[in-house]
């Protein structure tokens, strides 16, 4: 199976060929997967260097011209690093764009903590006008990618290594999907986790609800997965920073009793960098450790 990010090159080079208005602004990171798109529309596929704020600066100055841009690189280098021009290039200035992410939290752990962004939703989330979408399988990671591509708003695709065995129907791209029904509480299991969370609740009375889109957070279908709960206890296992969509959550229920568990990446850095397996049992986020959080907090 291909990567998505293997699959982001692959159906951005035909999305190029297929729709004059789109444009791809590259900042070194995935410049050889490109190289055939980059020979035939040389207008509209740019390079920029390792300069990540002029890579940002770049695309929202095509979307001002009308076309549609699509900008990549790494996540930490794609959000964290120019985050100033994300907020007025894009926001400020009110154009639409699609930002691609490669990276994702600790998908190349030997790049260290120079090239890991947990942080990278959470810091999309203090934007206005945002849609966030973190796709779990390469399927879902091209539907999603075309769904944004044919849009005019503001978009963060979030690619990752880890990926499901399987793809799940995106729909819409709008809402959270039910999986499995339970009467125990509910887990929301963000892209790349829901393997981990169907396993680690094999056996538990719990709604498995499983989100591609983040940002907005689908309210409407916690409060229908909660709605005879009567106490709502809901589980959000994110592959990026922990906690990031709690007060989401919270805010959803707060005219019932409630209790909410965030669980994803830590705050703490991981020094010693090892491999994929070895971080996502250090965050607690393999089938084992989701078992005991999860067991734990609704009582099973």
């Amino acid at each position: 199976m291909d990567t998505m990010r293997d699959r982001f090159i692959t159906t951005t080079t035909r999305l190029l060929d297929e729709d004059p208005r789109l444009a791809l602004v590259l900042a070194d990171i995935s410049r050889d997967g490109f190289g055939p798109a980059a020979r035939a529309h040389p207008d509209r596929v740019v390079n920029v260097g390792i300069r990540e704020q002029l890579l940002i600066g770049a695309g929202a100055g095509m979307a001002l011209t009308g076309l549609r841009p699509i900008v990549h690189t790494f996540a930490s280098f794609l959000v964290e690093r120019p985050f100033e021009q994300v907020k007025l290039d894009f926001g400020h200035q009110g154009v639409g764009g699609v930002l691609v992410s490669a990276g994702a939290s600790y998908d190349w752990p030997a790049g260290g903590f120079t090239h890991m962004s947990p942080g990278d939703v959470a810091l999309v989330d203090t934007l206005d006008g945002w849609t966030v979408h973190v796709p779990g399988h390469p399927d879902e990671a091209e539907a999603l990618l075309r769904r944004a591509a044919a849009g005019d708003g503001r978009v963060y695709v979030r690619l990752s290594v880890q990926s499901n065995a399987r793809a799940r129907p995106v729909g819409a791209g709008t809402g959270f999907t039910v999986v499995r029904e339970g009467a125990g509480g509910v887990v929301i299991a963000v892209g790349p986790m829901l393997d981990n969370v169907l396993a680690a609740t094999d056996g538990l009375d719990v709604t498995v609800l499983y989100a591609t889109p983040v940002r907005p957070f689908d309210g409407a279908g916690l409060r229908r997965a909660v709605a005879d709960h009567g106490v709502a206890d809901v589980v959000i296992v994110e592959p990026y920073l922990a906690g990031t969509s709690t007060a989401a959550a919270n805010d959803v229920l707060a005219d019932l009793p409630h209790r909410v568990l965030g669980l994803g990446v830590g705050r703490a850095e991981l020094r010693k960098y090892g491999e994929m397996d070895e971080h996502l049992a250090a965050h607690g986020l393999d089938a084992r450790g989701l078992r005991e959080r999860i067991g734990g907090f609704v009582g099973r």
